[in-house]
């Protein structure tokens, strides 16, 4: 899964999520790689932490290689649910990355580690709680106000973390490859002096609105063939 993000960005695969009528899931502002750079995308093994680290090498058990383990710590900021051991078991079990609802610990040895790890920060305290465990700790989890299953893809990389439903990842890339493509056309164009005003036609673009107030922009790019929003 990886390889097919190669190229794409969380902020593409997010503007052909709305091309697409695909649900937009993201994880809220502030779940950030802990290496400068981080990307990972896979298919979401789901875990929900109650204070020990036992569920999370029960998790491991039932992971495939390139999986992503999502980690639901109720977005707490009162202590670290992931550090140095966890990371380098779940690269032994062939994940490819951890996202964390929380946060972390460990950082030189997570950086050393080099597996991607995505949460709020760090914090120097583990957990001084055991709290009981729900019969689905290990079939969905919650990252800010969405859930998660095994049914769902995760992309992470320097612009955040999205969630999208496995059967919709090929036509998603697809057209977030698209979309990179007229970008990537469109900001060439610009910097050989052919502006992004005069590339998407703007003044007609104000006319049509201006005799049509319900003409959007995002329409008018449709129509054009432009790409700068969804």
């Amino acid at each position: 899964m990886l390889k097919e993000f190669a190229g794409l960005s969380t902020p593409l695969v997010a503007d052909a999520c709305v091309r697409l009528g695909v649900g937009l899931r993201a994880a809220p502002v502030g779940v950030r790689g802990v290496a400068e750079g981080s990307r990972a995308a896979g298919r979401v093994l789901p875990v929900r932490h109650y204070g020990s680290v036992d569920v999370f090498l029960e998790a491991y058990g039932t992971a495939r290689e390139g999986d992503v383990l999502v980690i639901d710590n109720g977005g707490r900021t009162d202590e670290a649910c992931i550090g140095d051991l966890a990371v380098l078991e779940a690269r032994a079990a062939g994940v490819a990355g951890i996202v964390v609802w929380g946060l972390h610990r460990d950082t030189p040895e997570l950086l050393d580690i080099g597996l991607p790890v995505f949460s709020y920060g760090a914090l120097p305290l583990g957990p001084m709680r055991l709290d009981e465990r729900e019969p689905e700790a290990l079939l969905s989890a919650r990252v800010g106000p969405h859930a998660v299953t095994v049914g769902d893809v995760v992309f992470a990389d320097p612009d955040g973390v999205l969630f999208v439903p496995a059967g919709r990842v090929e036509e998603v890339l697809e057209a977030a490859g698209a979309i990179a493509r007229t970008e990537r056309a469109q900001a060439e164009r610009i910097a050989s002096g052919d502006t992004l005003r005069r590339q998407t036609a703007f003044d007609d673009y104000l006319e049509r609105r201006a005799a049509d107030p319900s003409y959007s922009f995002r329409q008018h790019l449709r129509r054009v063939g432009g790409a700068i929003e969804e």
